[in-house]
């Protein structure tokens, strides 16, 4: 099995006076040519965002971008008219096509914890839509929750061949990882986990091109991007 180590500690890290943000690959002002995206995966940001301020009014277009609330509430407000809460454990999906404005703005007195992930679409100028689901892994632990996808099986549809999930493992259990595709990425968002010979810490994260297992050293939540490109 081919397997690439992603260590947190490789991550571009950006401070601000109301955002503390990781970059799992480059991003903004951060850039390292080793970490430029997996696949169509091109974005993870792990951000942790002061109370009462956010990202003002910006545009995007042509890429597929995911949020998960990990703590707290954010609100979205957007060109296409959406204007949403997304609280933890929580997902949005704004396909951005031939594009949109939006502004994600934490309003609470306390700080919000999400990931922000994009991915590129393989339909270009496709018209923009937004989608929004529930589902926190934890209450439904030991399993894998496929949340978004190209089919009608998935939460929430992407324009990508690939497929999105993820799932909170019991400290002792093992989940399968059976691909569909050539490349896959383990993102580990808290606990500790065990892939092949590889353990894995908050942030680190597994690059790898054949079905393994995933055993929990310790209660654990983590993504898994399953990508054809």
């Amino acid at each position: 099995m081919n397997v690439f180590f992603h260590p947190q500690d490789n991550r571009g890290h950006v401070k601000l006076d109301w955002l503390d943000t990781k970059h799992s690959f480059s991003f903004g002002s951060w850039y390292d040519p080793r970490y430029m995206g997996v696949g169509a995966l091109r974005v993870i940001n792990d951000d942790t965002i002061a109370a009462h301020r956010g990202f003002g009014t910006h545009p995007h277009d042509n890429m597929e971008i995911l949020t998960c609330v990990l703590s707290g509430t954010i609100s979205h407000q957007d060109s296409m008219g959406n204007q949403r809460q997304i609280s933890a454990g929580e997902w949005q999906l704004m396909s951005a096509g031939t594009g949109v404005r939006h502004s994600e703005i934490n309003q609470g007195d306390v700080p919000v914890h999400m990931l922000q992930i994009w991915i590129q679409p393989n339909i270009q100028n496709a018209e923009p839509n937004y989608q929004q689901i529930q589902c926190d892994p934890k209450q439904h632990p030991n399993q894998w929750h496929l949340i978004a996808g190209p089919k009608a099986d998935a939460k929430m549809q992407i324009r990508q061949h690939a497929e999105v999930k993820t799932a909170f493992i019991s400290q002792g259990q093992q989940l399968p990882i059976n691909t569909r595709h050539h490349i896959n990425y383990v993102h580990l968002i808290s606990g500790q986990v065990r892939i092949g010979e590889h353990r894995l810490n908050p942030g680190d994260a597994l690059a790898f091109t054949a079905d393994t297992q995933i055993e929990a050293l310790a209660d654990s939540q983590m993504i898994w991007f399953d990508l054809a490109e």
